[in-house]
């Protein structure tokens, strides 16, 4: 009998520990990865993609005790820490009037970038902003244009990310909000378009 509690005991210890561990340093991915794709949408004016599902919950081979014990001990970690697991349900906020305000001022000026994406001109980079590409593929009368158009939706895009973290009460989340939409805006990307993965461009 006693060799079945002291394990339970150190397993219930190890498992709480690395719950708490997990509050401290929790930033919502899923959630950001949601909002990221819905202001894509708003930009570009695409159709709303999937949302990104749950991992589908892993069946256990193991003896009936182990899975007693570990729905056990997830009920008291449920307990325990229920702020966890609303955070990991919530969405973030990405309804504030500075929010609302980039978001517009992106989406139209996204109708005069668009031909430039796809003729390869301008390309997504690995840090959530754009770069002209190749100034050759704009016409001369253009390239003046181009560049400014470029330089002002990287300042909207800089602000975005700065805003959305602010909006949540987490300043410090604004570097992985910024990667998250870098990896949004890449998979969302339109075929033929350009964008950066390993210091080189790669076209979808």
């Amino acid at each position: 009998m006693h060799k079945v509690v002291l394990p339970c005991k150190l397993a219930l210890a190890s498992l709480l520990f690395a719950a708490c561990v997990t509050i401290n340093v929790y930033f919502p991915a899923q959630a950001a990865e949601k909002a990221a794709d819905q202001i894509i949408d708003q930009v570009t004016g695409s159709t709303p993609g999937p949302v990104p599902g749950k991992t589908p919950p892993q069946t256990s081979n193991g003896p009936v005790h182990d899975t007693l014990l570990r729905t056990a001990l997830a009920a008291i970690v449920e307990t325990l820490v229920p702020a966890a697991h609303a955070q990991g349900n919530a969405n973030l906020d990405i309804d504030s009037p500075e929010i609302r305000v980039i978001t517009a001022s992106m989406s139209e000026r996204y109708r005069q970038l668009e031909k430039y994406f796809a003729s390869g001109a301008v390309g997504l980079t690995s840090n959530g902003l754009i770069d002209l590409r190749d100034q050759g593929a704009v016409p001369l009368p253009e390239r003046a244009a181009v560049k400014r158009l470029v330089a002002e939706d990287n300042t909207d895009r800089s602000a975005l990310y700065a805003a959305i973290a602010r909006a949540n009460g987490h300043p410090e989340w604004e570097a992985d909000i910024r990667q998250t939409f870098a990896r949004r805006w890449i998979a969302r990307a339109q075929p033929g378009w350009y964008y950066q993965e390993g210091g080189a461009w790669k076209q979808k």
